[in-house]
């Protein structure tokens, strides 16, 4: 139901509103503002306990097709020249994720995992041009059967300060699997050779591990 990733936050929270709620039963006289703590420690407890859930979905796997691989809204649709991995035009897809999306981020499509590397960096606001090559990131690249190389990059932005990246390079891994977490959302870019068909629109909203992003057949 939680995400391993939140399990020591989640616990700390408890404790934290365990403690102000005995706290205010004790010290404080006026029963407005008693209630008035208890209001805020439930909303924080139920803010934490929202970023890091993680329900349960079933994926229907499908080589052809690469899925969005966090919940969110897709940002940009374009073509840009990527220089980190390709150093070619890619089409890129972005999705960001506000601290209400399940933050769990998916492998849009399944293969061998050839790159995979964490970038130190700045925290500005997701959305900012600048952040995907300032921020704090993480890159990946799957080799896929059809696609061919697919990256997906995690950002970081003001919120999220922290990013958890699980793939690891020469493993092979299956589309829809955990690829890693990024702690009180942000944005991931996906960037997909010229030649896909894109199957989402601007500010459509997405789900991870089940929304088609594109495919490579015409028909689909």
């Amino acid at each position: 139901m939680f995400h391993k990733e939140g399990h020591k936050i989640i616990v700390f929270t408890f404790i934290l509103v365990a403690a102000l709620f005995i706290a205010s039963n004790r010290f404080i006289e006026f029963l407005w503002l008693r209630y008035l703590l208890y209001g805020v420690g439930l909303i924080f407890l139920v803010l934490i306990l929202q970023f890091f859930r993680n329900p349960k979905r079933s994926f229907s796997l499908d080589q052809n097709l690469a899925v969005s691989p966090v919940d969110g809204k897709v940002v940009v649709i374009e073509e840009v020249y990527e220089k980190e991995c390709f150093q070619e035009k890619r089409l890129q897809i972005s999705v960001f994720m506000s601290p209400l999306n399940v933050h769990v981020t998916r492998f849009p499509v399944g293969g061998k995992v050839v790159y995979s590397k964490y970038h130190p960096g700045k925290y500005l606001v997701a959305w900012h041009p600048k952040a995907s090559e300032e921020n704090e990131r993480t890159s990946v690249v799957v080799d896929n059967s059809v696609f061919g190389k697919v990256l997906h990059r995690q950002i970081a932005g003001a919120l999220a300060k922290r990013i958890v990246n699980y793939a690891v390079e020469g493993e092979t891994i299956e589309q829809a699997s955990e690829s890693g977490f990024i702690k009180f959302g942000s944005r991931v870019d996906v960037f997909f050779p010229l030649d896909v068909n894109v199957k989402v629109a601007l500010n459509q909203k997405v789900k991870g591990g089940i929304t088609v992003l594109a495919s490579k057949t015409h028909d689909t």
